[in-house]
């Protein structure tokens, strides 16, 4: 073995090593721990918690202190929120390289849930773009409770007053990926020729009507049971994935959207025109974590795009009050509406991530947190 070989035999065996130790690190769960009693006197809520990272099984509902706005912050009472795959990446603390931003062993905050709905219950000292009683939808760290503090300059807008509190909540992670993708990323223009792989669930179900709105003619990837479905939300064509395999049809698309993961990159360059994009956003189940889960696909479409004509993308969506403003205008003008799958107490919030996690979810699951 030359010198040169040694010291890269070196090199990869400590990198090994240090991506085993660092994996070892991250994966390691510390038990649950036992609910301290809330303080007497303080008001009270209830809330869906985590106190160990785990399967749904670690997700309680629980009587926690109700929080109070900072000078920068409103309370909101919350009517309803919807589950994402976020929340069970949260749940779970996988892939383990998340732990090292929300927590070691257990996770630094126990409340879960990103997307609400609901109304202004106060406001802090130095809000004035918000007022109580106003009607509100958006993200904030806590949604699966009775009460959330949220940045009035954060990820908030006012509902929009043709749709109900359900509907609302659905709207804000998914439509704002959605949005996102095509406008953004996938640069999408009238007349582009774009492709949905999983037009019928959460995202998929806002970027067909959104890609719609662009002026898109649009292809949609859904199995045979969503295909009306899929259809009624503007779609020029769907493809029952069951029945027939995308990859091998003669349609050459400008953006393919992937919001499954479930076909090789090569195989998707069959489909895609010279100068095309891909952007996947799927895969990654929730036993599919270990140290980067996901984010192999992200590393492969980043190695495969210098070196073919179209571009692989992967990325993380940015939730802001300037799009959650543009998709309000889009419900209130009846252009985009939320699809919701199925509905859940805030009792049953780990049930309604158990739905989402078995994959078949068509469009959004809500959880109703407080009675409409």
């Amino acid at each position: 073995m030359t010198r040169r070989s040694k010291v890269v035999t070196g090199i990869v065996a400590v990198l090994a090593l240090t991506v085993g130790a660092l994996a070892l690190v991250l994966s390691h769960n510390t038990p649950c721990g036992v609910a301290p009693a809330v303080p007497t006197g303080m008001p009270i809520m209830k809330a869906a918690v985590y106190r160990c990272y785990g399967p749904t099984d670690v997700l309680k509902v629980e009587a926690i202190t109700k929080p109070i706005p900072a000078a920068d912050r409103v309370l909101i009472k919350v009517y309803a929120a919807s589950v994402n795959p976020l929340d069970w990446h949260y749940l779970r603390g996988s892939p383990y390289i998340m732990r090292a931003m929300i927590g070691i062993g257990v996770p630094d905050d126990i409340r879960l849930g990103v997307d609400f709905s609901g109304t202004v219950e106060a406001v802090g000292a130095g809000v004035t773009r918000f007022k109580p009683g106003d009607e509100v939808f958006g993200g904030a760290d806590g949604s699966f409770a009775e009460y959330l503090t949220a940045r009035a300059a954060g990820s908030i807008a006012l509902k929009p007053s043709n749709m109900s509190f359900e509907q609302a909540a659905a709207v804000p992670i998914a439509a704002v990926t959605a949005l996102q993708a095509l406008r953004d990323h996938g640069h999408l223009q009238r007349g582009s020729q774009v492709l949905i792989n999983g037009a019928s669930g959460g995202v998929g179900s806002f970027a067909v009507q959104i890609a719609k709105v662009l002026g898109a003619e649009v292809t949609g990837v859904s199995s045979g049971s969503t295909q009306a479905m899929v259809r009624s939300l503007g779609a020029d064509q769907v493809i029952d994935y069951t029945r027939e395999d995308f990859t091998q049809g003669s349609q050459r698309y400008d953006l393919v959207l992937d919001l499954v993961g479930n076909r090789d990159l090569l195989d998707i360059r069959r489909v895609l025109k010279p100068h095309a994009i891909y952007i996947g956003l799927g895969g990654g189940g929730p036993n599919e974590g270990g140290l980067i889960g996901p984010l192999k696909s992200a590393i492969k479409e980043s190695l495969l795009s210098p070196f073919v004509s179209q571009k692989f993308m992967f990325f993380t969506a940015d939730l802001n009050a300037n799009d959650l403003s543009i998709l309000h205008d889009l419900m209130q003008a009846g252009r985009v509406k939320p699809v919701i799958d199925k509905r859940y107490p805030l009792s049953e919030a780990a049930a309604a991530i158990r739905y989402l996690e078995a994959g078949h979810a068509h469009g959004k699951v809500v959880i109703d947190v407080l009675p409409q």
